[in-house]
Order: C-alpha cells, then sequence, then structure tokens
C-alpha cells in the first residue's frame, strides 16, 4: 500500500530538517552537498559529488535507506557497504517514526552513513 499524503508532508517535514541540520556551508556546496529522496516506501539519503574526471557533472551517492513496513509499524534501516549491497543497520535496525531514522543517522553511533563524523 502507498504513504498517505499525511504520511509525506511527514517525511517532507523530517527531511527538510535533516539537511538543514546536516547541509554543508553554502561555499563547499558545489564540491559536497547532500540529500535525499522518497521512492515507494523508501527515503534515501544521498551524497551529491561532481564526477572526479568531469567537475561539470554530479553524481548522487546513498549512503542510507529506510523503508517503511506498514504491517509491522515500523521503519527498517539500512547503510550502503563497500560491497554497494544494502546491509540492515545493527543493533538498530527498525525505528517506528521517520524523525527516529533520520535521528539515528544522524547520531551514526557505529560510524556506518559518514565517513568523518
Amino acid at each position: 500500500m502507498a504513504l498517505s499524503e499525511f504520511e509525506i508532508k511527514k517525511i517532507e517535514k523530517a527531511g527538510a530538517a535533516f539537511l538543514a541540520k546536516h547541509r554543508p556551508p553554502l561555499n563547499i556546496r558545489s564540491k559536497l552537498d547532500l540529500g535525499w529522496r522518497l521512492e515507494n516506501q523508501s527515503v534515501y539519503i544521498f551524497e551529491i559529488q561532481p564526477v572526479w574526471n568531469n567537475p561539470e557533472e554530479y553524481q548522487s551517492l546513498d549512503i542510507a535507506k529506510s523503508t517503511f513496513v506498514r504491517s509491522q509499524g515500523v521503519w527498517k534501516l539500512y547503510w550502503m557497504r563497500r560491497d554497494l549491497k544494502w546491509h540492515s543497520y545493527k543493533p538498530e535496525s527498525q525505528v517506528t517514526t521517520i524523525e527516529q531514522a533520520f535521528n539515528v543517522v544522524s547520531q551514526d553511533q557505529y560510524g556506518c552513513f559518514w565517513l568523518m563524523t
């Protein structure tokens, strides 16, 4: 079942708050920036940076994913490992709200999402 308009608005609000707190300063956003997107039942957090051999072109690199499982009423959290596959973020692999999901990524207690905290 698709997310409701209310749920989407809640995600948008939480995503905007996350970016307001974590985006780099304006003067370096052309070199490194953050974003998020909603695809079906999943919220992705990603870095945006220029392609190394073509600075006019940008690429997005996913760093975190949270998927809503309606039947369980939880958001499952994942991180992207070097093998470019999603892995459950343990020990906090699920939360009950999207705000908590963004907060877990923000805190990054185990150093999985951010290279430097």
